[in-house]
């Protein structure tokens, strides 16, 4: 099945770019704060964001790739995630569970949609191709 990483590729590219990731660590979409959702002039960035799973830090690229991880075996990485970080401290098991598959969920129809080596970047819900597969 085809998932995100975060990568380094296309850094730099533009102004805004950051990556504070460890390369080739799963990601997943963050939550985005009220500043860059209501489009202030002064957003943070996490509406541009990839979160890394294993660092619990972002970055704005992130490469489509072809992993051999079970379907179980990712969302145990999802869920260990989101438990380092309290995301589901508060939650009942059911709606804890349901956040963890609803992450997972949204990266693989995401990574679904482009070929494997493609480099994409993100802003507030919306995709974009960064840099072509093969390009590189």
């Amino acid at each position: 099945m085809k998932v995100l990483t975060a990568t380094e590729a296309t850094q730099g590219t533009r102004a805004d770019d950051y990556s504070w990731t460890t390369p080739g660590e799963l990601v997943m979409f963050g939550a985005v704060c009220a500043s860059d959702l209501r489009g202030t002039g002064q957003p943070c960035g996490c509406g541009r964001a990839f979160a890394g799973l294993h660092s619990a830090r972002a970055t704005t690229t992130a490469e489509v790739v072809e992993s051999a991880m079970s379907l179980d075996d990712l969302v145990l990485a999802f869920r260990d995630s989101l438990t380092c970080g309290g995301w589901l401290d508060d939650l009942p098991p059911q709606d804890a569970a349901e956040l963890v598959q609803l992450s997972v969920m949204e990266m693989l129809v995401v990574a679904d949609r482009f070929p494997a080596g493609t480099v994409i970047g993100t802003h507030l819900g919306s995709q974009y191709v960064r840099q072509e597969a093969g390009a590189r």
